[in-house]
């Protein structure tokens, strides 16, 4: 089965609630590093705050790397699905205007990983926002624009 198949069959059936804490993962189209320019990743980073504004998502933590973003968010007002749909749709929509590009920019699909309660948020949280400390990217976490 292909991979695109084999991610429809695994989404079948899966149930997203309210309240529920999610970390979410998307990558770029070809794994083009399109977000080492700040930016362009600063695109995303604004659908992520639209969400929390519109209610839609609480923000828990969050990292865009060059070429993926991760996302720790508690799920507010609707489907997961619709709620990625419009970050990546919105994302894409800003990134395409601004580089005059019509270009895909995001994979099909998402990974998630809905967060039992009573997993330690605070580590993966301190997880989510260290990634570019361990891809070496930096040499602190602070200085890690996005």
């Amino acid at each position: 089965m292909p991979a695109t198949q084999r991610g429809e069959a695994l989404r079948k059936g899966r149930y997203s609630g309210a309240g529920q804490i999610y970390l979410l993962t998307s990558v770029v189209q070809g794994r083009r590093p399109l977000f080492a320019d700040c930016q362009v990743g600063r695109f995303v980073v604004k659908q992520f705050q639209i969400a929390q504004q519109e209610g839609r998502a609480n923000t828990l933590a969050w990292v865009v790397m060059p070429d993926h973003f991760h996302w720790l968010v508690e799920l507010k007002a609707e489907s997961l699905g619709t709620l990625m749909r419009k970050v990546k749709a919105g994302s894409a929509l800003s990134i395409m205007r601004a580089m005059q590009a019509p270009a895909k920019v995001w994979q099909k699909g998402y990974h998630d990983r809905a967060v039992r309660r009573e997993e330690d948020l605070q580590s993966i949280a301190r997880y989510i926002v260290a990634n570019p400390l361990r891809a070496g990217l930096v040499k602190r976490i602070g200085d890690y624009p996005l």
